[in-house]
């Protein structure tokens, strides 16, 4: 059994996504980041950075084992499962590379991007237009990546499973696909996978309808070092 903290974002899908491909049995733990969930004790101990997603895997020999770390988590359930993830030297080397670029690139960017669009329109045009630009920038390596291969390291893996919900919401982040064909038509092979869709419906009840309150906010932006002293 596995325990899968969460709350509905791109980088949850990531590992709700790789759960539902292997058919692991697990149970979901909702964070509510915006009641700030994330910031108990009980948490932290799972998850030092205070942020999902985060796992326990309760049939690890030696008792359970937390992790943290979307890209962690999905390198450990495909060592787990011996599935999603190549075994020869060079197949591990691209997959590392591409997961690492999700992980330094194309989620850094589409996160930032996300926040000036849902949270900050208007206020600040040049960290919006850096980021938008960024974002765009990362559609492009994909783009060239993916020419001539139906995914990232031609089967389908985790790193597929990394990228997907980054550009999942390209429209909502005002990048429309079509100067990315292949980005558009990979788009589309992942999204038809019934664990795929599984993965990114998991908690939707939970996602936000309505902008933050005064009081979210305070706890969802603008942390310091001093939240982890609560």
């Amino acid at each position: 059994m596995i325990d899968f903290y969460y709350w509905p974002t791109p980088n949850g899908w990531k590992v709700s996504i790789m759960l539902e491909e292997c058919g692991l049995e697990y149970r979901m733990v909702p964070v509510n980041i915006g009641r700030g969930d994330q910031f108990k004790p009980e948490f932290l101990a799972i998850s030092p950075n205070n942020r999902m997603p985060a796992i326990v895997d309760h049939d690890e020999p030696g008792g359970p084992m937390p992790i943290f770390e979307s890209g962690a988590i999905l390198l450990h359930l495909a060592e787990k499962t011996g599935r999603f993830a190549p075994i020869d030297r060079r197949g591990r080397k691209e997959l590392m590379e591409w997961l690492f670029w999700q992980v330094g690139n194309l989620g850094p960017m589409a996160g930032q991007l996300s926040h000036f669009v849902n949270y900050a329109q208007g206020e600040h045009p040049y960290s919006h237009k850096r980021y938008a630009d960024e974002y765009n920038r990362c559609l492009g390596v994909l783009e060239r990546r993916i020419e001539g291969r139906e995914f990232i390291l031609g089967d389908y893996s985790i790193a597929d499973m990394a990228s997907f919900p980054w550009v999942l919401i390209s429209k909502p982040l005002g990048q429309p696909l079509d100067d990315f064909p292949n980005v558009s038509r990979w788009r589309e092979a992942v999204k038809s996978r019934p664990a795929v869709q599984c993965g990114v419906d998991l908690g939707k009840e939970l996602r936000r309808s309505a902008p933050p309150t005064d009081a979210e906010r305070a706890i969802l932006f603008n942390q310091t070092a001093q939240a982890l002293r609560r």
